[in-house]
């Protein structure tokens, strides 16, 4: 699933290519059309937000919601360039001066007012961004305060108490902060949820800012953990069952 990082770097590419211009906007497939996609024809776009796993296009009094769920994504190509796949299976083409974005696959796409913008039952929940600007560790850290009960690996993938931060990012973050995801978040100090939020959100602005993260943990288990050489661990966690990578000796200190 794409997770916040990529979020924000595809937020950062649409509006360097698109941004400011009235678009061609079209719909190939079959499930853009259905979302109303093409009433955006001849609109300007007047901003590109990344909000968690979320990426908000604004239109005027209209916003187009996207999530692209475990398989989705959005590409952009310059000029008379291609996507990598055929335009015709795109579930939405923005075309403007010299550049084009698309989406292709994923579980959303659809068009809302800036009122049921506000109203939306999922993104009006979402709790705090990781990768916002300026970051507030002292909030994000309070935010998973409110789960005590629930193990740290756990909570970490809330969206309504973290928004952006995936499996990928749930792993390598623990393991950065030093803290097992298996301890509940009551037995956690202040200074150590801090920690991990803090390492989340380096982290993950470093994977947007270059595109690439190396995984110390993620898919890693049975091979020797880069700190210490102990095999690396991994189980299913919470109710979605997600697995879980992390170092038994490094989990803690």
């Amino acid at each position: 699933m794409a997770e916040g990082d990529a979020i924000l770097r595809a937020a950062r590419r649409i509006e360097a290519a698109l941004g400011g211009q009235e678009l061609s906007v079209a719909a190939p497939h079959p499930r853009g059309r259905a979302g109303g996609v093409e009433r955006l024809d001849g609109r300007r776009l007047d901003g590109v937000q990344a909000r968690g796993k979320h990426l908000l296009l604004s239109f005027g009094d209209a916003v187009l919601h996207s999530h692209l769920g475990m398989s989705g994504s959005w590409r952009v190509a310059g000029g008379s360039g291609g996507f990598g796949k055929p335009a015709s299976s795109a579930w939405v083409v923005l075309s403007g001066d010299g550049a084009r974005a698309a989406q292709f696959g994923g579980p959303t796409l659809r068009l809302l007012s800036s009122r049921q913008l506000r109203l939306d039952p999922v993104l009006s929940r979402l709790g705090p961004d990781i990768l916002a600007e300026p970051f507030d560790p002292d909030a994000l850290a309070g935010s998973l305060r409110s789960a005590p009960d629930r193990p740290l690996g756990d909570v970490l993938l809330d969206q309504t108490l973290v928004a952006g931060i995936g499996n990928i990012f749930k792993s390598e973050s623990c393991f950065a902060a030093r803290l097992d995801p298996w301890r509940k978040v009551g037995d956690l100090t202040d200074a150590e949820l801090e920690r991990v939020v803090q390492a989340a959100h380096e982290l993950m602005r470093a994977a947007a800012d270059s595109g690439r993260h190396r995984h110390a943990v993620y898919r890693r288990a049975g091979q020797p953990c880069p700190r210490c050489g102990t095999a690396i661990r991994s189980r299913g966690q919470g109710d979605a069952n997600r697995t879980t990578y992390w170092c038994p000796r490094c989990r803690s200190g």
